[in-house]
């Protein structure tokens, strides 16, 4: 499992993606499994290209979820959804 030092995209420069990429994911262990919480992860600027008129649609994107495990590594959920700004 990985740990947070394991992580390649967190405090570090990346890359934005301009290509859909599921790889861009990490996650790291949870560090309370025992526990049930919710975590929310607000992403404002999520974009992508209608596949009707080609022009950019904007969205925000709010995600809860109860961790089990893992979690969502936050920098890495928001290159992966900046890799949907070109498709349409």
């Amino acid at each position: 499992m990985r740990t947070r030092e394991d992580l390649t995209l967190l405090g570090a420069k990346a890359e934005i993606p301009t290509d859909y990429d599921p790889g861009v994911l990490e996650a790291f262990d949870n560090a309370h499994p025992d526990r049930d919480y919710v975590v929310t992860l607000r992403c404002p600027e999520f974009t992508t290209l209608c596949p009707i008129t080609g022009q950019p649609d904007f969205a925000t994107m709010v995600i809860n979820y109860i961790p089990d495990k893992r979690m969502v590594e936050s920098k890495s959920l928001k290159l992966y959804l900046f890799s949907f700004r070109n498709h349409g």
